[in-house]
């Protein structure tokens, strides 16, 4: 008798990865919140507009609605949407950032702060 050939499990294979665009209308103008938690939701997002976004994750869109929901208020309106195809971007431009890494041993280079930190002030000579 012949034994039957499983497929391998080793490595784990990642959900596929989708891109989302999010976008949002609040009636307080306070945002940093907001801002912060879409960096967070995926791999890598891009904010082509002040309240427009780009997110590539691998959660449903569901998922990331609940992961978003403590930061608005009732008035506050938001889209998150499921793209599949390019987009068309008038005087504005697309530029994709690697999720803030939590541990210490990761690449300097891959963070991008929002909002930007003060910078330090110039010395006279």
């Amino acid at each position: 008798m012949r034994r039957q050939e499983r497929p391998s499990l080793w490595p784990p294979t990642r959900p596929p990865m989708r891109t989302y665009l999010i976008t949002y209308d609040l009636a307080s103008p306070a945002r940093h919140s907001l801002s912060g938690a879409i960096m967070q939701l995926g791999d890598a997002w891009a904010r082509p507009l002040d309240t427009t976004w780009y997110v590539q994750s691998s959660e449903r869109a569901e998922a990331l609605e609940r992961r978003l929901k403590p930061h608005l208020d009732g008035e506050d309106g938001l889209l998150i949407q499921r793209v599949e195809t390019g987009a068309l971007l008038l005087n504005t431009a697309l530029r994709w950032f690697r999720k803030r890494r939590q541990d210490s041993g990761a690449e300097a280079g891959n963070v991008v702060a929002f909002p930007v930190s003060a910078l330090p002030e110039a010395k006279a000579a």
